[in-house]
């Protein structure tokens, strides 16, 4: 591809050289650069890619796009000076792959909860609806049928763009993506066309990266303030933020409410274990997930799939046959008729939505939660979470999680600052997160409900810089077996 073309738009400020060339490939990373390819130096919160220009260079590099350089050779590569590198590799990423987001319909879910559970559940109902579809998430993303392991809630701008140029290749029609705070802080989806944007809610996370709560706020609205005219913003007007997220918004707003009135309205009529019954826009359906929380979720994939065009009645239909996304309230029937529930819930919103929708469906069994805290995290939730499980829980397990390069024992510590010496009397500290969860579920009285917080569908903990396979999905069969056995 031309380079001419590759950086139209891009914010360019100078170029040194004949833009003229054709270009074989682009990266951020040196390591990856060939011959003929470009280099977008990028300035990083810990690494500069002004540093790698030289190694770029020695790689074979043809042309170079930075933010400033010392000095540039007749025989080197073209020299392109940018206001931005950050926002100029978005740019370029999407002209590179020829702005694949404007040949699908591009669906994005920005909040702190349910960002997951929303895209997966809207790239299962529109495939079972028989359409092709790209799913971009945490947990994996999908061309089709065809998956792979994502790194970032938010991948980098020419890993967007890629798998959504590989989208367009295999037919797919739309694609749902999670947009988290950093990604759009860090323009990893400037230059993309979202023809619906979704706001779920707003609470306490990510303040290790962004510091305070209104930068938070900002880098969340920051979606929908670059939202183009012809797009749908859908906000979750129960949430007290939601208002605010579309104050500066082009596109045409529509609203949805579990509480009083808005766009498109849910009731839950009955809950159980097995699943809600819920009255959506008048008409009732069925679905097999559980909770308040979910009932939101559900809500907004069904106001998704009408600002997309979908039949009302097909639609309910097809979501009574979702089932809930991995490590999202997954339930583990076992022996003395224990049910173990799998959650990703790590922030105090998120467990209170879990934790209290276990308790309302059956208030006559033993709650037991398991949770720690991430490591290197945002630590002023971690006493936050204490509070939230000591309001619903009959005893406590705190526990490790992904304690990274921090002491497990002092996010124990710290977590443990936010019990009252009532809750401190049902709790019990092992940092060992596996004889955590057995032990908790050893302890249990018949029947009880245990809750492993934070982990969900990961499969693996992360303690000091290693990655150490871990499943609570076969933690949890394992015990269940020798209790069995016994």
């Amino acid at each position: 591809m031309r380079l001419e073309s590759i950086i139209k738009d891009s914010g360019v400020i100078e170029i040194m050289g004949n833009p003229d060339i054709e270009i074989r490939s682009i990266s951020n990373d040196s390591r990856k650069i060939g011959p003929g390819d470009l280099f977008i130096a990028v300035k990083g919160h810990d690494i500069d890619g002004h540093a790698f220009i030289g190694k770029a260079i020695e790689a074979g590099a043809a042309a170079i796009v930075c933010e400033e350089y010392s000095q540039v050779e007749e025989s080197g590569p073209v020299f392109i000076k940018v206001s931005s590198s950050r926002h100029a590799l978005a740019i370029i990423a999407a002209n590179f792959y020829d702005n694949p987001s404007r040949k699908l319909n591009l669906v994005g879910i920005t909040g702190t909860n349910g960002k997951t559970t929303t895209v997966t559940l809207l790239y299962e109902l529109f495939m079972a609806q028989g359409y092709n579809c790209g799913l971009l998430s945490t947990i994996a993303n999908y061309v089709g049928t065809r998956g792979s392991e994502a790194v970032n809630t938010t991948s980098d701008p020419i890993t967007i763009n890629s798998l959504l140029s590989e989208m367009v290749d295999e037919g797919c029609e739309y694609c749902f993506m999670e947009v988290s705070s950093i990604g759009v802080e860090q323009e990893r989806i400037a230059g993309l066309d979202f023809k619906v944007a979704i706001f779920s809610n707003l609470t306490h996370d990510h303040l290790d990266y962004h510091g305070t709560f209104a930068e938070y706020l900002r880098c969340k609205k920051l979606f929908f303030d670059n939202l183009g005219a012809g797009a749908t913003a859908i906000i979750n007007i129960d949430d007290k933020h939601g208002d605010v997220m579309v104050q500066n918004t082009r596109a045409r707003v529509q609203t949805y409410s579990c509480k009083g009135m808005a766009d498109h309205t849910c009731r839950i009529i009955e809950e159980s274990f097995e699943g809600m019954l819920l009255r959506i826009d008048g008409r009732e359906a069925w679905t097999r997930l559980i909770g308040r929380h979910n009932a939101y979720n559900i809500l907004a994939i069904y106001s998704a799939a009408m600002a997309l065009g979908a039949d009302p009645e097909e639609t309910l239909v097809a979501i009574s046959k979702l089932e809930p996304a991995k490590g999202r309230l997954e339930v583990m029937r076992g022996p003395k008729g224990l049910s173990v529930v799998i959650d990703y819930a790590h922030t105090p919103d998120a467990m209170d939505n879990v934790l209290r929708t276990l308790r309302e469906i059956d208030r006559g069994r033993e709650l037991i939660c398991v949770f720690g805290c991430g490591g290197d995290r945002d630590r002023t939730k971690r006493p936050e979470m204490a509070k939230v499980a000591e309001e619903y829980s009959d005893r406590i397990f705190v526990t490790s999680d992904n304690s990274r390069t921090e002491r497990t024992e002092d996010i124990m510590d710290e977590i443990k600052t936010g019990f009252s010496p009532k809750g401190l009397a049902k709790t019990i500290s092992i940092a060992d997160r596996k004889e955590a969860i057995r032990t908790a579920i050893m302890l249990a009285p018949e029947g009880a409900v245990i809750l492993l917080a934070g982990k969900g569908h990961e499969t693996y903990q992360i303690l000091g810089k290693e990655k150490h396979h871990f499943d609570e999905r076969e933690i949890v069969s394992e015990i269940f077996r020798s209790i069995t056995n016994n």
